[in-house]
C-alpha cells in the first residue's frame, strides 16, 4: 500500500516507518521536524517526507494514499500544559481536519495514535474499550475528542481506527526521556538514583515502541470489517505495572543504583490498568514481543553505548519541553510553534 505517516520523525515514527518499508509498503512521512536537532545516535533513516506542520496540510499532500497513520502532535502532558490552546489546535482540531481531507480525497484508512491515558484517573479496576473515559490532562482530553469527532466521519468508503497505546518505552533516533521507563533508567544510569516523582503506586500499562508499530501494521493488513471505526487498547495484560515495579526492574538492571522519592512525590491521580484481550483476539498474528524487563536491559545498553549524560536528557538537547522553550527563546519558532523562515 501507499502509506502516509504523520509524525514520521518522532519517537515512534522513526521506528514505524522502517518497519513499514521492510513490509514492502511505499511510505511517505509528514513532519514539521520540531526535534531535528535532537537526534540520538546515528540510525535516523533517510526517507521521503514532506516537511510541514500538520495544521497546514493541503489536499494535494495526501492525495493518492491508501492509508494515513496519524502520529503527529504535541506528545506529552508537560508540553501539552505549556499551552493548552495549542494542544487542542494541533492534537485535536488538526487531527479532525486531516481526517476530513483524507475522506474528501479518497483515502480509505485513517489509523489514529490514541492513548490509554484517555482512561486517566481510574484506579485499580481493569479497563476495556467500553470503559468510560476520565482524562486528566489537555493531552488526554485531546485524544478523546479526536476519537469522538473522527468516529462520526466513518462511512463505507472511509474507515478510521483508534489505537489506544500503552505508555511507550524504548530506544529510537528521536528518543523520549519523559516516558516512565526511559526516564527511570536514565536517572539510574547517570546518577545512581532511580528518582520517583510519585509515591510509586499508580498503575501504568507499558509497551515497547516496536510493538506499537507492529499494532499499526496489524491494522493496515487486516480486512476492513475487522477494524472499521473501532478502538483497540494496545499492549498486553501482563504488562500492567505499578510504577514502583518498573523501578525495581531498573534496580535489577543498572548496577549500584537505588530508589529515591522526589521531595514532592505523592499520589498521582493518573492511574489505570488496561485489558488488551480485544487486540489479542483480533490480531493473533501480531503478538507483542517485548516485556518491560527485557526492554529495560535494552535501554540501559543503549545509554552505555552512547554515554548518556544527565545534562542531556534533563536539558535542552533531549528534554522536549526544554528544547521547545530554547527554540522559542532563540526565535527559531514563533509563539504558535511554527518555524520562522
Amino acid at each position: 500500500m501507499r502509506v502516509l505517516v504523520t509524525g514520521s520523525h518522532g519517537f515512534i515514527g522513526t521506528i514505524l516507518v522502517p518497519m513499514l518499508m521492510r513490509e514492502g509498503h511505499e511510505v511517505v512521512g509528514l513532519d514539521s521536524d520540531l526535534y531535528r536537532y535532537c537526534t540520538y545516535g546515528n540510525d535516523l533513516a533517510d526517507i521521503e517526507h514532506i516537511r510541514k506542520d500538520i495544521r497546514d496540510v493541503e489536499n494535494t499532500d495526501i492525495e493518492g494514499f491508501d492509508a494515513i497513520m496519524h502520529l503527529a502532535g504535541l506528545s506529552n502532558d508537560m508540553l501539552g500544559d505549556l499551552n493548552p490552546k495549542l494542544t487542542f489546535e494541533i492534537n485535536h482540531a488538526a487531527s479532525v481536519r486531516l481526517a476530513k481531507i483524507a475522506k474528501d480525497v479518497g483515502v480509505k484508512r485513517y489509523i489514529f495514535s490514541s492513548s490509554c491515558s484517555n482512561y486517566g484517573a481510574s484506579g485499580d479496576r481493569m479497563l476495556d474499550e467500553n470503559s468510560s473515559f476520565n482524562p486528566v490532562t489537555p493531552y488526554a482530553v485531546s485524544k478523546v475528542l479526536v476519537e469522538c469527532d473522527v468516529g462520526k466521519l466513518a462511512s463505507p468508503q472511509f474507515s478510521p481506527t483508534f489505537l489506544r497505546n500503552s505508555t511507550a518505552y524504548g530506544v529510537s533516533p528521536r528518543i523520549r526521556f519523559d516516558v516512565v521507563l526511559n526516564n527511570l533508567t536514565a536517572w539510574a544510569f547517570t546518577t545512581g538514583q532511580i528518582m520517583l516523582k510519585s509515591d510509586g503506586t499508580p498503575w501504568r500499562p507499558v509497551i515497547h515502541i516496536e510493538d506499537i508499530s507492529r499494532a499499526f501494521i496489524a491494522v493496515l493488513h487486516s480486512p476492513r470489517e475487522k477494524i472499521h471505526n473501532q478502538a483497540f487498547n494496545v499492549g498486553k495484560n501482563s504488562e500492567n505495572y505499578q510504577v514502583r515495579e518498573l523501578a525495581d526492574f531498573v534496580k535489577m538492571t543498572v548496577p549500584k543504583c537505588h530508589i529515591e522519592f522526589d521531595k514532592d512525590a505523592g499520589p498521582d491521580k493518573r492511574s489505570y490498568r488496561v485489558d488488551f484481550s480485544k487486540y489479542e483476539e483480533t490480531f493473533p498474528d501480531y503478538k507483542m514481543k517485548w516485556d518491560a524487563k527485557t526492554g529495560t536491559q535494552h535501554i540501559y545498553e543503549s545509554y552505555q553505548k552512547y554515554g548518556l549524560k544527565k545534562e542531556e536528557y534533563e536539558g535542552e538537547k533531549y528534554k522536549r519541553i526544554a528544547h521547545i522553550k530554547y527554540l522559542l527563546r532563540t526565535g527559531q519558532l514563533n509563539s504558535d510553534l511554527r518555524w520562522n523562515g
